[in-house]
């Protein structure tokens, strides 16, 4: 009967060091077959799949081993600490109702991200969350229905529906409705059918819940730069100043002003408030528009000493 001779495996640095020596001899206590070290040397170092951790020294592998135990004992103190405070406060959610919808996405998506390192059972028994429950909150988020209301046996019929609360907030927020007023909104949803409820109650569920209405200027804004001229005598301004004096008599200083150069052109002061003043001082400043064509315009205001058929025809 013959007998089957096993194969010897040898250690795979043995093989690396041979190929990069290319010694024969290396390890001749270990008795190699020169066969085997022929194939190594004609072979060369194989192409192996590794990682950077097991190319990492013995010292770096139990530092990082140590930092990693730290950071365990650290999690798990916290954690522990947070049942506790959990199990004192006596809130579960397996005996009480937990109706915002943001507070149950946030625990939803706490969940998700749990269940990714523990069991999903696991999770939900530390969360003290029924199987059955998750996955009605779930199915409720696909519908956009997480909101609910308590079931009181003492509601009232005339209460408004999940519904028509959503109907309200999605008034009082658009930007379509901006300009009504809250009262105003509330009488238009009960004239088109959509919401029929008093202004209180739109007033209540505002405060309540803490919508805001949209603030955007329905007009647009001021401008903050005046006009501007871009050249010497493109734009003058005309006006007129009362100046009271100490006899209780009045006087009227006219004057005109470009607007480029910020320069007074000419000026007046006259007894009577009339185009008389307004003729003189435009024949004045018209000798500084020089030969050049040049297209002034004037700007006053409606004041009876400017709008006349003197001025005109001026």
């Amino acid at each position: 009967m013959t007998t089957l001779r096993t194969r010897r495996s040898y250690d795979h640095r043995i093989r690396e060091m041979i190929c990069e020596t290319g010694d024969p001899d290396l390890f001749a206590e270990l008795k190699i077959p020169r066969s085997t070290i022929r194939s190594w040397l004609h072979r060369g170092i194989p192409d192996v799949v590794t990682c950077d951790s097991l190319s990492a020294e013995e010292t770096e592998l139990l530092a990082e081993l140590q930092a990693l135990r730290h950071r365990a004992a650290v999690l798990g103190a916290i954690v522990g600490l947070l049942v506790v405070m959990l199990r004192v406060s006596e809130r579960r959610l397996d005996h009480e109702r937990l109706p915002e919808g943001n507070g149950k996405r946030a625990l939803l998506r706490a969940i998700e991200r749990a269940s990714r390192a523990v069991p999903l059972g696991v999770a939900l028994r530390i969360a003290w969350l029924s199987p059955a429950r998750y996955h009605g909150w779930r199915r409720a988020e696909i519908r956009c229905e997480l909101d609910d209301r308590s079931s009181c046996p003492r509601s009232k019929p005339t209460r408004l529906t999940a519904a028509e609360v959503r109907s309200v907030k999605e008034m009082v927020e658009s930007d379509d409705h901006r300009h009504l007023s809250l009262r105003g909104l509330a009488l238009y949803a009960q004239r088109i059918g959509r919401v029929v409820a008093s202004p209180s109650t739109w007033s209540r569920l505002v405060r309540e819940c803490g919508w805001r209405r949209p603030r955007r200027r329905l007009y647009p804004a001021k401008p903050k730069v005046g006009i501007r001229a871009y050249a010497p005598n493109e734009l003058w301004h005309i006006d007129v100043t009362i100046i009271r004096l100490l006899d209780g008599t009045k006087a009227y200083l006219h004057a005109v002003i470009d607007n480029f150069s910020r320069r007074i052109l000419a000026w007046t002061l006259e007894e009577r408030l009339g185009a008389g003043g307004t003729c003189r001082i435009l024949l004045e400043a018209g000798r500084h528009l020089g030969t050049h064509p040049v297209e002034t315009t004037v700007m006053t205001d409606s004041g009876t000493e400017n709008v006349n058929g003197n001025v005109d025809a001026l």
